[in-house]
């Protein structure tokens, strides 16, 4: 009866070493592959900034050319380092080209049994006009309703950064953001509202100081269920 016993406790002990055992494979694997994804964005960030700064040169020059062309003397005090502050200005205004969703969603979606709606709203937002390199911002408010894998909240915004970071039309900008959380997530559906002020309006143009632009993009269960679109748009516009 004791040996009985003494085997069965020695069964669940051998148990328990292999549950372990596993957990701990478990673990070192996601640890040496965090570490892998770690070493691959560094060596993505260096990259980066070595075909950055190779493309430094041409930038700068065609800023003193702009420069030349509006009349200006490029050798007065106030305009030295201009072309060369401008072209570094530029590289950071457009460095959503050298970014991709998938990047910055690494390690970041998580299964959840959660399917109600998620909204992150007033995410500040800057871009530039492709057609006259101006500036618009505002604020863009974005929603999903997860089928059981939800997102870091934070990678969010990090999307709205890296296609607002590009030449853009606001149009364009705000379905490229609902696309790329579709297709990340597979959600059953996403909206994705900007409300911008374009400065092509206000400092050149018609001039209108007060004009804003208002763009959506709804996906899924937004597009086909108006309940489902209204109460997103309540809560938006919720305090």
């Amino acid at each position: 009866m004791e040996y009985r016993a003494y085997t069965g406790m020695n069964g669940l002990g051998n148990s328990k070493l292999v549950t372990d055992l596993q957990c701990l494979k478990e673990f070192t694997e996601l640890s040496v592959n965090s570490k892998k994804a770690a070493v691959q964005r560094n060596q993505e960030t260096s990259r980066k900034e070595s075909e950055d700064e190779s493309r430094l040169p041409v930038l700068e020059a065609a800023y003193a050319t702009i420069l030349r062309g509006i009349g200006e003397d490029t050798d007065r005090q106030g305009l030295l380092r201009t072309p060369a502050r401008a072209a570094k200005a530029m590289q950071f205004l457009t460095k959503g080209y050298h970014e991709s969703v998938y990047d910055i969603l690494n390690d970041a979606i998580f299964d959840e049994d959660h399917d109600e709606m998620v909204i992150v709203k007033d995410i500040d937002m800057f871009s530039l006009c492709e057609h006259h390199l101006v500036p618009f911002f505002g604020k863009v408010h974005i929603g999903y309703l997860p089928n059981k894998k939800v997102v870091g909240l934070s990678k969010l915004a990090r999307i709205v950064e890296i296609y607002s970071r590009r030449l853009q039309v606001q149009e364009r900008l705000t379905k490229q953001i609902a696309t790329a959380i579709s297709e990340a997530l597979q959600p059953t559906g996403v909206v994705v509202i900007i409300e911008a002020v374009h400065m092509c309006m206000i400092m050149r143009g018609v001039q209108k100081i007060n004009s804003q632009t208002v763009t959506s993009t709804m996906l899924g269960i937004f597009r086909e269920d108006h309940k489902t679109r209204e109460e997103f748009l309540a809560l938006v516009k919720s305090k």
